[in-house]
């Protein structure tokens, strides 16, 4: 089963817990098993919780497939002539099967649409169905020859453990939706914030190339003669503006907070940011080409996310190597921690900071990458023109 929405490190963590009660139950199951044959059962309720394991990463395969399951399960007892042990409700299914099916059922419910979830559920139903019906004549005929079962309370039981699995999916739908309203809010308002730092921006950057435009222009229209002595530093103050601009165009970007403040030094502002983290930072600069103060800003904001991670999401840090250097019209930025992932961030996650920091590169027209260092620890790297 393949998903872009959860990756399987991501369902792991999710699923851990039923993952650990359905084994546990099985096993139990399994001691119960009296009968010759009675381990037949073990592979098939083996693959049926194995797929409730993973209907998250695709829900609604996940139901056919267990139905389908079920229902092999049910013939093949069927042929050999035994009976599921131990039966949880007529004859057809134990314990474990019925809790991977409703596991199956809540996240069906949660995860697809509702004609998909209405289809996934009558499926599965209709395969519990089927292997009750298959299962009770061995029961009655070889097991329980005195025994006559309950329809009533049968039913009653049943439709409250279907309740509880729609029940449950349609609180976790709600939960989803409530989440995703409050991120959108939350980007929301970081766009707005975004953009106010950026009319500060135009106004203190973009509007003095401009003003020095301006004033050439009027110079040389004064001066004849000095027209063409101020034309090239006419075209090198647009020819910056057109530069800042897009630079300020590639921070729009959305969920993110202004960074800090670049001042004329990057080295400063570095050094500055290091400082204020209270990691273990040992930086390191090579500079050879000057970096103009749209992009230092951009740089810092690398710089900030880079330890902002490092603080949120690892633990044991001993050192943070930070390197800027500049050659050939490129400046490299490397950002590497030997910290040990802590699991749960500080103050939690929105996952949004891999994703801005690649967003900002890319829209600079640059290079990004990020990944896990050996033994231990993570490191980002990014190269920006510097033109």
């Amino acid at each position: 089963m393949e998903s872009t929405e959860l990756n399987w490190r991501l369902l792991a963590k999710r699923q851990w817990p039923l993952a650990l009660s359905l084994t546990a139950i099985a096993l139990a199951e399994t001691g119960a098993i009296d009968t010759g044959l009675g381990w037949w059962q073990l592979p098939g309720v083996v693959v049926i919780c194995a797929i409730a394991v993973l209907a998250p990463r695709r829900p609604f395969d996940a139901a056919l497939a267990l139905a389908f399951a079920v229902a092999c399960v049910a013939v093949y007892m069927r042929f050999l002539g035994v009976s599921i042990a131990p039966h949880l409700f007529w004859s057809g299914a134990n314990i474990s099967m019925t809790g991977a099916a409703m596991a199956t059922i809540a996240t069906l419910v949660r995860e697809e649409s509702r004609a998909r979830s209405v289809i996934g559920t009558l499926l599965v139903l209709a395969a519990m169905t089927v292997a009750e019906v298959l299962g009770w004549p061995i029961v009655s005929a070889v097991e329980y020859r005195e025994w006559s079962p309950d329809a009533l309370n049968f039913s009653i039981a049943g439709c409250v453990l279907l309740v509880l699995s729609v029940g449950s999916g349609l609180y976790f739908r709600a939960r989803d939706a409530e989440r995703a309203s409050q991120l959108a809010a939350s980007v929301a308002a970081a766009q707005n914030s975004e953009r106010m730092a950026l009319a500060r921006e135009l106004h203190d950057v973009v509007a003095h190339y401009v003003t020095a435009i301006v004033v050439h222009a009027q110079a040389g229209q004064m001066n004849r003669d000095a027209a063409e002595q101020v034309l090239p530093t006419i075209e090198a103050s647009g020819y910056e503006a057109l530069t800042a601009m897009r630079r300020l165009v590639g921070t729009l970007r959305d969920g993110e907070s202004s960074g800090p403040a670049a001042s004329s030094s990057l080295v400063d502002d570095v050094r500055s940011l290091a400082a204020e983290s209270g990691l273990p930072v040992r930086l390191s600069f090579d500079l050879q080409d000057a970096v103009p103060q749209e992009l230092a800003r951009s740089v810092l904001r690398l710089v900030q996310e880079s330890l902002t991670n490092t603080q949120k999401h690892a633990s044991a840090v001993s050192s943070v190597d930070v390197g800027l250097s500049s050659s050939d019209g490129v400046l490299r930025l490397a950002v590497a921690d030997d910290g040990v992932a802590s699991g749960v961030p500080v103050g939690g996650s929105g996952g949004y900071g891999l994703v801005g920091m690649r967003e900002r590169v890319e829209l600079l027209g640059g290079r990004f990458s990020a990944g896990r260092r050996e033994p231990t620890g993570w490191t980002v790297r990014a190269e920006l023109p510097l033109a």
